[in-house]
């Protein structure tokens, strides 16, 4: 079981990269609402986007995003692997949205973002690292303690409404 749920923690984490590779087809700049003030304030300048846009670019990014990965892992741990008990459900997705959380520290922001010019908005170069150090230990804490706090919030409404 704890291999199929690793397994389906791999699989959120190919969504979560999906959807980047999705949001920067047309440009690094559909996804500036993932970028520090600074970078998107001098996009704005630069004439790349507008506030609205970036606004707009973030608010579609959460109501696509969170309610797809919720869906994803409640139809993993409840509909797929049968869990029914508040411990069966928080571990589950504890494990799941932790492979991810890994997935996008590591081979997101780490590699991909940090190491390769895929993520580089052109007049924004003097700006990087687009990920500061700062901005990375916020990353761990929620990945971290965030997400065992999604799972508890999960696992408990679904034992609500399971029984």
């Amino acid at each position: 079981m704890l291999l199929q749920v690793i397994l389906e923690g791999i699989g959120l984490g190919v969504l979560l990269i999906l959807v980047c590779a999705i949001g920067i087809r047309k440009g690094t700049v559909g996804m500036v609402h993932l970028y520090s003030p600074a970078v998107q304030q001098r996009c704005v300048k630069l004439g790349l986007t507008s506030p609205e846009r970036i606004r707009r670019n973030s608010l579609l990014f959460k109501a696509v995003c969170v309610p797809g990965y919720i869906s994803y892992v409640l139809v993993c741990v409840y509909g797929i692997n049968g869990a029914r008990s508040f411990a069966a459900g928080f571990w589950q997705l504890l494990v799941i949205l932790s492979v991810m959380n890994l997935i996008d520290r590591f081979l997101i922001d780490g590699y991909w973002v940090g190491h390769t010019d895929a993520w580089t908005i052109p007049g924004t170069e003097d700006l990087k690292p687009y990920i500061t150090a700062k901005n990375k230990q916020k990353k761990w804490l929620f990945g971290t303690v965030g997400m065992a706090v999604i799972a508890m919030v999960l696992a408990a409404m679904m034992t609500i409404f399971t029984h």
